[in-house]
């Protein structure tokens, strides 16, 4: 480190004691000290991913910004910079979208929430960025909504995920009626022991889950109400990695950052078709020719053959000629093999196509494979109520 540099912060998560009292190693990730395993017969990577994909994991995402824009003429605000059709979002409903920075590059992904409430005036929306970019995020945003719109940091609430097929169920269990008729990307809030609890209904595993947002100073009442419940157990990072890998699900820093626009980043399903029709967003004539035109490298998945994991930064080749590197890439538990993500020169990004990664100056063989690896299991309305519920 130069003199100049400054030492990084580690801040502890509101978590921290209750981690450690379950044993959980915890390692610097986004500026906080998060928990990557738990000890135990029931702790390690494997073992806690599989519990999520068959009972429900709890995951600490407290290290996460949560935000509320608010005011007259939010939703066009946040439109000059998010490729969404933020305008059409109804109350208690989530969309997924992408801050974009002046020349399309993605500055972060994000989940975006429609809370305004019921027969409210002024439209607020619920975001939630990621950790390592939050600060940057917040102040993007102050510099660039507009006076008018009020942005407020929730500082003092942290953020649990409850991810796995018994999810809804346990979540019943403490809070009947908390996911009744909540279906995928619909959010909702209860009184929860005096307390506003704030639900989305979602996932970064593949599976059927919940993020629930509650006070900082009270998570540990609401962790150990869900892991009283025999099919929930806490698990780390290193899970939630394998699990985001498996439903084909990239990590910001890793698999998009600012050099990368939504096309290249396999991410226009982000862009809704009216922003496709009227642009008006940040890089809106780089992206739009992208859809229209193409570009020139694409985020693909990859099956890897053989048992050796392919890690990020692994370059790409098909033959001789260097055509991509891999942002993403490890051994898939349930898969039961290594499979790997990355960006590769778009000629080269149909399904079945042969390649090879180079690993500690081997070459090791790859297919380009459509993603999710792992089907999602999200709990989403049935097409027929989900029209209606639109008209």
């Amino acid at each position: 480190m130069s003199e100049s540099e400054e030492p990084i912060e580690i801040e502890a998560l509101p978590l921290d004691a209750w981690h450690r009292a379950r044993g959980a190693r915890m390692v610097p990730f986004a500026g906080y000290e998060m928990p990557i395993q738990y000890a135990g017969p029931q702790g390690g990577i494997m073992a806690e991913h599989f519990w999520t994909r068959e009972h429900a994991g709890l995951f600490d995402v407290s290290h996460m910004g949560q935000l509320i824009v608010e005011g007259e003429g939010a939703a066009e605000a946040l439109e000059a910079f998010l490729p969404g059709d933020i305008s059409g979002l109804k109350p208690g409903r989530i969309r997924y979208s992408l801050l974009l920075a002046e020349d399309g590059g993605i500055l972060d992904d994000l989940m975006v929430t429609n809370v305004t409430p019921p027969g409210g005036e002024t439209p607020r929306f619920y975001i939630v960025v990621n950790g390592a970019t939050k600060w940057d995020d917040i102040a993007f945003l102050r510099e660039h909504l507009p006076d008018e719109i009020t942005l407020t940091h929730l500082d003092d609430r942290g953020l649990l995920a409850l991810q796995g097929p018994e999810a809804a169920a346990v979540l019943e269990a403490i809070a009947p009626g908390a996911a009744d008729g909540l279906y995928f990307m619909q959010g909702t809030s209860v009184e929860w022991r005096g307390e506003q609890l704030g639900i989305g209904r979602g996932g970064y595993t593949g599976e059927d889950g919940f993020e629930l947002s509650f006070p900082a100073e009270r998570l540990a009442e609401l962790a150990e109400a869900l892991c009283a419940d025999d099919r929930v157990r806490p698990v780390g990072l290193g899970a939630r990695d394998s699990l985001r890998l498996e439903a084909g699900l990239p990590l910001y820093g890793h698999d998009l950052d600012e050099n990368i626009d939504p096309v290249e980043g396999s991410a226009a399903f982000a862009i809704s078709k009216r922003r496709r029709e009227q642009g008006g967003f940040h890089g809106a004539d780089r992206i739009l020719r992208a859809l229209t035109d193409g570009a020139p490298r694409k985020l693909v998945g990859f099956t890897v053959e053989g048992r050796m994991p392919v890690r990020e930064g692994a370059s790409i080749y098909s033959d001789e000629a260097l055509i991509g590197r891999i942002t993403s890439g490890g051994f898939a538990p349930s898969v039961g093999a290594p499979i790997a993500m990355g960006y590769v020169d778009t000629q080269y990004s149909a399904p079945g196509t042969p390649l090879e990664a180079e690993v500690r100056g081997k070459r090791v063989p790859l297919t380009v494979e459509t993603m999710p690896f792992m089907p999602h299991r999200y709990h989403r309305q049935p097409r027929n109520q989900a029209t209606g519920a639109s008209k």
